[in-house]
């Protein structure tokens, strides 16, 4: 996997071949789902990257988001780009350039897109975990996994039943399937999760 270092040359170098250059259109609809007076809730963006989606969020009033990359010039790109569309966008955004796996807070929901790929495959259980430990009673983790292998990485791929096996030990699967409004580079390569929390 590659060390923080390394990520923060990718963006240096602008080696971002994993940036779609929008919102991801299932997280959006996903988002859209959200009824307007639970758009307060706690939401994580963990390794955001441009953040498109977190733009998206503040733009359908969502009021309390984090978003979170290893790479210092990720984070000040970002910032700087939010100064310039969204000028209170620090009463309603947090920034944090930080490693995912030190958060040591509560979210309502976490959105994956292109985070969990990015990871050595070996860190996935530790992926799981954390993400319980990150979410609060009830709470979902809902995105994007690829559906398809790669050669080398990353991106690492996984197919379904892998992800099944790793996730229901914590997680109550509600959704696990075909991703149906991909980009269309990734169509039919792509399976949208929600994983919900048990409470308690």
């Amino acid at each position: 996997m590659p060390a923080a270092t390394d990520w923060e040359l990718r963006w240096q170098t602008g080696q971002t071949g994993w940036d779609i250059g929008q919102a991801s259109p299932p997280l959006c609809r996903y988002a859209d789902q959200i009824p307007p007076e639970r758009r307060h809730l706690r939401v994580l963006i963990p390794g955001c990257g441009n953040a498109y989606e977190a733009a998206y969020l503040l733009d359908q009033g969502f009021s309390n988001i984090t978003v979170v990359d290893i790479a210092p010039t990720a984070i000040r790109r970002l910032e700087q780009r939010l100064d310039a569309s969204y000028p209170q966008w620090r009463t309603r955004l947090r920034a944090l350039c930080t490693d995912f796996f030190a958060l040591d807070e509560t979210f309502d929901l976490i959105l994956e897109q292109t985070f969990f790929c990015a990871l050595d495959p070996a860190l996935r259980p530790q992926y799981a975990q954390h993400m319980h430990r990150l979410l609060s009673p009830g709470g979902t983790l809902a995105g994007v996994l690829f559906d398809r292998d790669f050669e080398g990485g990353p991106p690492f791929g996984g197919h379904a039943d892998e992800y099944r096996a790793l996730f229901e030990p914590l997680f109550f699967i509600k959704t696990l399937e075909a991703c149906y409004n991909s980009i269309p580079p990734r169509a039919g390569t792509e399976v949208f999760v929600i994983l919900k929390r048990v409470a308690g």
